[in-house]
């Protein structure tokens, strides 16, 4: 199979702007440039690359070419900075929402003294990053399993401790006797894929979620649900310190959860994050639980 860059790049365009029109603005040519450049990849693979929705997105064949494709970019901006004084490399990685609120912003802080290299950061919960390194569309990320996804490596960073807490007057409201009424008491999630409040309530006994289940999917906006007393929920350690400290949080119970993070990374070393692992390692070094 013969495979032209150009089609490539027409390709992961698709898959990151979604559609034939988006991807041709993205490189500069006319969306009938891309339509072509596609069907000749089409044509090339003998087989549909592209589901033509809204948006568009590529078909299972369509994603091996696209990480593909990725790569190969990454390879020609690499050479491309060592030759030349080249446009910044694009850096993709996904990053779970409580290490971006707490650790990670010291790791944007190094980034910010780089030259050349753009970073393109995807929220992404711990448990389900790896996919999008599968998919090549990141270049790293920081995903809670240790098994390295094919042609990547997994480097172990620490593990970050959640605490289940509350405002102190909600947590006088909820209690029955000297214990919380964990099968009534309002809680908070973050999303559908955030099982630590459930995983507690089963350490507690208690098989399911109560009535009342609020969802707040923004880090700083579930924290304060928790602090204003909309209801419990897992906090992050380096979050809650201080307001535990000051007595604006209560701790309503002494388990924790240590959710392990690693550092997934492909096996290219390209400029940037996956070139620079204690950029990384560092930063969460001061601030997770030793693994």
């Amino acid at each position: 199979m013969d495979l032209n860059p150009a089609q490539l790049d027409a390709l992961v365009a698709i898959a990151d702007h979604g559609s034939f029109e988006a991807a041709a603005r993205r490189l500069n040519i006319t969306p009938s440039a891309i339509s072509q450049r596609i069907r000749g990849l089409e044509s090339a693979a003998g087989q549909v690359l592209i589901s033509r929705g809204t948006p568009c997105r590529p078909t299972p064949h369509g994603e091996s070419l696209v990480r593909l494709g990725r790569q190969t970019r990454l390879l020609y901006d690499e050479a491309s900075q060592a030759l030349t004084a080249a446009g910044p490399v694009e850096l993709p990685v996904a990053v779970n929402a409580d290490s971006l609120a707490t650790w990670f912003r010291d790791v944007l802080a190094e980034i910010a003294a780089w030259d050349g290299t753009a970073l393109r950061l995807q929220v992404e919960d711990q448990a389900h990053s790896q996919e999008l390194l599968r998919r090549g569309d990141v270049l790293a990320a920081v995903t809670s399993d240790p098994a390295p996804v094919q042609g990547c490596t997994a480097q172990p960073l620490g593990a970050l401790r959640y605490l289940p807490a509350a405002a102190p007057w909600f947590a006088d409201r909820w209690r029955r006797g000297r214990s919380p009424d964990w099968a009534a008491m309002p809680a908070v999630v973050f999303n559908d894929k955030d099982d630590l409040q459930h995983d507690l309530l089963r350490r507690q006994g208690k098989a399911q979620l109560p009535p009342v289940v609020h969802q707040v999917p923004s880090t700083a906006d579930f924290y304060e649900a928790v602090r204003v007393g909309l209801g419990w929920g897992m906090l992050s350690e380096p979050q809650a310190d201080a307001d535990l400290a000051a007595g604006r949080l209560v701790r309503l119970s002494a388990d924790v959860t240590d959710v392990p993070l690693y550092w997934q990374r492909w096996r290219l070393d390209p400029p940037g994050l996956a070139a620079h692992p204690a950029a990384v390692r560092a930063p969460a070094a001061g601030h997770l639980r030793p693994a």
